[in-house]
């Protein structure tokens, strides 16, 4: 990551009101070129240009950060390059990060990744979450965390199980999130969950709204 990347970066997480420091900013540096590097030989992501990966996918992940616990335990399922997993690993290092990804080849990557930049309490594990429980923690998470993985009330059927009780389900959701959150009020219900947080934002640059969403495991 070159100075001018740097600056970009540092300006969409601080539009977000996330201070990174040196270190954060070198290690997030790592993990963007290395996606981009890998990305010319596999598809990882879709978007073409690296401001376009750290507008989109980076300062994104980091929009939770400073919402979680600093110690813990996080599970990222559908983890695919490695987003919100790595990203929040960067920002909350006491976290304890298992990322979930079925394909083979992302997965590769993902481990290519934690060993370029030296990352340590950080694990993949290769396949579906619906297959991989006896290679999960038996005490489940602190954390659940998924970024495009499936619609709401799937994915919280999937996700849930998987939580501590009083622990924290992350997802990201466009400006439908009502609609969604309608649809899936059953299965929240049915999961034990609550809506902790609905924090609305705009990515710096777009005009786009989002919304994160954060469940609470009751």
């Amino acid at each position: 990551m070159n100075q001018q990347e740097k600056e970009f970066l540092s300006e969409c997480a601080g539009g977000l009101g996330i201070s990174l420091s040196k270190d954060q900013l070198h290690l997030l540096g790592i993990h963007l070129d290395e996606l981009w590097q890998w990305n010319q030989k596999i598809n990882l992501t879709g978007l073409s240009s690296k401001q376009g990966i750290i507008r989109e996918l980076l300062a994104d992940s980091l929009l939770p950060s400073s919402l979680l616990p600093e110690s813990g335990r996080l599970l990222d399922i559908g983890s695919g390059a490695g987003f919100p997993g790595i990203p929040l690993k960067i920002t909350r290092p006491g976290l304890e990060v298992h990322l979930i990804e079925a394909n083979s080849k992302k997965a590769n990557f993902l481990r290519h990744v934690i060993r370029t930049a030296r990352l340590t309490g950080i694990e993949v594990i290769r396949g579906r979450i619906e297959r991989e429980h006896k290679s999960l923690h038996p005490e489940k998470y602190h954390i659940v965390t998924a970024r495009a993985f499936s619609p709401l009330p799937q994915c919280l059927s999937l996700c849930a199980p998987f939580l501590r009780h009083g622990g924290l389900f992350v997802n990201f959701q466009g400006n439908r999130f009502e609609k969604i959150l309608k649809e899936g009020s059953g299965v929240i219900e049915a999961q034990e969950l609550t809506l902790q947080n609905s924090i609305p934002y705009k990515l710096p640059g777009t005009d786009t709204q989002r919304q994160l969403l954060i469940f609470k495991k009751q």
